[in-house]
């Protein structure tokens, strides 16, 4: 595909502000809407942190699990030794003891009256993955048939329960928030088959007792949603209604033991990363944090324009005054554009034709200071390039 003359124009003047021949292009800086009050990143900001590379893993089927993701933290694989991730439930105070349940053919079964199991590890947000299967042989109905629970951070029960064919209270359905909200649908394969849960879980967050952040389930059950998006009001239960909360830092995995022997397999999760009320930076943050975060993508930018030379440097200190109009900077910026200006107006008319893709590159950043207010309507260093523009009729020919 041939490249328009300004898309030629936008890629030299990247290549410039990167200073790296050949480097990948992550954006264009001087191009989308500038940081804001809440916002510490500009629209396409080249700046920001490129999305970490993830391994997918393969779906499972009712036969056969799949694999998790390449950084998926494994809770159970099938294997014995992975049952050692896992302890009683025991309560506070009293020392830890081995899981009873057993690993058959692959799977965890609660083995009933033996009581519920957790991980010994304690996680808080995360995307979650659990595979049960109800027995094959029915045996009671309504929640005395399959009946198991998840529960995050050992407190908000996601239910288990054969509701193939089997009505109970819709609050205490099969991926239902227990005693909370019921779910959307019922997707559940047959008795004895894998049902496949996924699960998007975020802690409610508070702050000297305030609520930054209710905290939310989303819920999928064989590829269908399930909780969309569900506020939790405390932790749910049995009979009595719960109310919204502050939850522990972290918390263990806990399944539950409810006197069937449900099966458990390819059980794994990611850890989430902090939201903005967190101190995350992606999202609406507070005035305060955005201001913080600017700052230092400033120092960043700042330090690695110290690393560049000539017109590299320039672009680089001044797209550093996007995010902090530090004043030694913006002086800085004034001398070294001035400085451009005049030499390129001292430069023949004929030698302007070989630095056209320059100037229109560092006058499209002055273009954008201006026009965010970061540098004066009158800024004397963009009057002298748009007059050198103007001469050689530049922008004329691109009409």
């Amino acid at each position: 595909m041939k490249l328009l003359p300004a898309a030629t124009a936008t890629c030299l003047f990247a290549l410039l502000a990167s200073g790296a021949s050949g480097a990948v292009s992550t954006g264009s800086p001087f191009y989308g809407d500038p940081p804001d009050q809440t916002h510490p990143w500009a629209i396409h900001d080249q700046n920001r942190p490129q999305p970490k590379r993830v391994e997918p893993g393969t779906f499972s089927t009712p036969a056969q699990p799949g694999q998790p993701p390449s950084d998926a933290i494994v809770l159970f694989d099938g294997t014995a030794p992975s049952l050692a991730r896992w302890e009683a439930d025991t309560k506070d105070g009293e020392p830890s003891a081995s899981s009873k349940w057993v690993v058959n053919e692959g799977a965890m079964e609660c083995v009933p009256k033996s009581g519920y199991i957790r991980t010994k590890e304690k996680f808080a947000d995360c995307q979650l993955h659990v595979e049960w299967a109800a027995p094959k042989n029915v045996k009671g109905d309504s929640q005395g048939r399959g009946n198991s629970g998840i529960f995050l951070m050992g407190l908000l029960e996601v239910q288990v329960l054969d509701n193939y064919d089997n009505p109970t209270y819709a609050d205490g359905f099969a991926a239902s928030v227990y005693g909370i909200n019921p779910p959307l649908a019922n997707a559940l394969r047959p008795p004895g088959e894998f049902q496949i849960i996924d699960i998007i879980f975020r802690r409610p967050v508070y702050q000297n007792g305030q609520v930054l952040d209710p905290g939310y389930v989303t819920v999928f059950c064989n590829g269908v949603l399930m909780q969309d998006h569900t506020p939790i009001e405390g932790p749910g239960g049995h009979m009595k209604r719960s109310k919204s909360g502050q939850f522990p830092e972290t918390g263990p995995l806990k399944l539950q033991d409810h006197g069937n022997p449900v099966r458990f397999r390819n059980i794994w999760y990611r850890p989430l990363p902090p939201r903005s009320v967190e101190g995350g930076t992606d999202g609406a943050l507070s005035p305060a944090a955005t201001t913080a975060k600017r700052k230092a993508i400033a120092a960043s930018i700042r330090a690695d324009a110290a690393a560049r030379s000539g017109t590299a440097h320039l672009l680089r200190l001044a797209e550093s005054l996007v995010y902090e109009k530090d004043p030694a900077t913006s002086a800085k910026v004034d001398e070294l554009a001035t400085a451009y200006a005049a030499s390129m107006k001292a430069l023949p008319a004929a030698q302007h034709e070989s630095k056209k893709g320059e100037i229109e590159g560092v006058l499209r950043a002055f273009r954008y200071l201006v026009k965010f207010e970061i540098e004066p309507a009158n800024y004397a260093p963009k009057a002298v390039l748009e007059q050198i523009v103007k001469a050689r009729g530049w922008e004329e020919k691109k009409k």
